[in-house]
């Protein structure tokens, strides 16, 4: 049988990507026409990609993407913005245009860890059994679009 090519782990943003994500950040963020002149967009998005691969600090991110400081106001003011989602929903658009996107099966997973300087109090969350601790929590829906007769012939 063969093996489908796997996608190369995005570490930084493709020429091609970055073309279209360009026109989202000069849109929704431009710089201010006066005073100090930005840090290089694509670089910082790239710092921004590294930390979330790794999952580490801002500080100890390479000092190839920017300053730890401007990279994490940068990712603040971006968040504030609502970029990541407009970024989303216009990759999630091009591969719906080229039949790349299975609407019929959704998946969503999620690790909650314990907050730190958090006290002893246990939420009112009835699935976590009055307990401290960390809770994991995984959804996984594959059948409710079909149900509601939205998915295409042949998904």
């Amino acid at each position: 049988m063969l093996r489908k090519k796997r996608i190369p782990t995005l570490w930084e943003v493709p020429d091609q990507l970055w073309e279209r994500i360009e026109k989202l950040i000069d849109e929704l963020d431009p710089p201010a026409p006066t005073g100090r002149k930005r840090e290089d967009a694509r670089k910082l998005l790239d710092g921004v990609i590294f930390r979330f691969r790794t999952g580490c600090q801002w500080n100890p991110i390479p000092r190839v993407y920017g300053d730890d400081s401007t990279l994490h106001r940068t990712f603040q003011r971006w968040v504030q913005i609502g970029l990541f989602e407009k970024i989303w929903a216009l990759l999630i658009g091009e591969c719906e245009e080229r039949g790349a996107v299975d609407w019929c099966w959704q998946a969503a997973d999620t690790a909650l860890g314990k907050a730190r300087g958090g006290g002893d109090e246990v939420g009112p969350n009835p699935t976590d059994r009055a307990k401290d601790g960390t809770k994991r929590s995984l959804l996984v829906e594959g059948g409710w679009r079909a149900a509601l007769g939205c998915c295409r012939p042949g998904q």
